[in-house]
């Protein structure tokens, strides 16, 4: 079976006034399939400054690694209310991938890939379309909505629908479906609707189905990425959209609660 690929930018992020922490697509996503013991490739990017210690830490996690670098880490601050709602801000903006940033020898291989960009323009229409050949894509809404500035997060619905010609599953945080509108008339023949603790829509051509989840009290930073990771690489092996997010579900929920690490 060819192995799945999960790209995107690393992050920098304060919880709640703690000392800054690795974060982003690959990390979380790459925790997640090291769980599930899942083939994978990993193609992340962060700033400069950051390789080094980056580099490290996506190596404790035993996937292969091609790390790009330039310009700045995205960096947010961000906190969590009781009830689970996040306050978050944006601290630095990096660099977008390019074509050039890609280790397109290793890509060849991948089936299916994981897009996890953490802002709008992270990947712009051309190298998502360069992603997309001879491939499936899922695609974190993260990059059609999440304004691409500093300051207080903001969410834009007005979509860059260029971007969705290429995916094959929109993964969409309830907030941003809410930004989005009517996700059944996005074109998108998979669409994921996470509500954290309250589980998951999922949007198929033959209609909506809820998936449940279990709440677990721990920090749910990366969640979503986890979830995404688990439900492309499900998909992958056979598992149909309802079942492969029940696979999703457990298995954040078991990463979250600390069962598997």
């Amino acid at each position: 079976m060819r192995p799945l690929g999960v790209i995107g930018h690393l992050s920098r992020d304060v919880v709640a006034g703690g000392e800054p922490r690795i974060g982003g697509g690959p990390w979380h996503a790459a925790r997640a399939l090291r769980a599930l013991r899942h083939d994978a490739v990993v193609f992340a990017k962060c700033g400069d400054d950051d390789r080094r210690t980056f580099g490290t830490q996506l190596a404790t996690l035993g996937l292969p690694v091609s790390l790009a670098t330039g310009g700045d880490t995205t960096a947010f601050s961000f906190s969590y209310d009781d009830a689970g709602g996040r306050t978050m801000s944006v601290d630095a903006v990096g660099d977008p991938w390019h074509i050039d940033d890609l280790a397109q020898n290793v890509l060849r291989r991948v089936a299916w890939l994981q897009v996890a960009p953490l802002l709008h323009g992270d990947f712009d229409a051309d190298v998502l379309a360069w992603l997309a050949r001879d491939r499936r894509i899922l695609f974190d809404g993260q990059g059609l909505v999440r304004v691409r500035e500093t300051g207080p997060l903001q969410l834009d619905g007005s979509l860059d629908r260029d971007l969705l010609q290429h995916v094959s599953v929109l993964k969409l945080a309830v907030e941003e479906a809410e930004a989005v509108g009517d996700v059944t008339e996005l074109g998108v023949p998979e669409v994921l609707v996470t509500y954290g603790a309250g589980g998951a829509d999922v949007f198929t051509r033959e209609g909506r189905v809820h998936v449940a989840a279990r709440e677990v009290r721990h920090d749910p930073t990366g969640a979503g990425d986890a979830f995404s990771a688990v439900y492309a690489a499900s998909r992958a092996e056979g598992h149909a959209p309802v079942s492969a997010a029940r696979r999703a579900t457990a298995l954040v929920a078991a990463l979250l609660s600390g069962r598997e690490r």
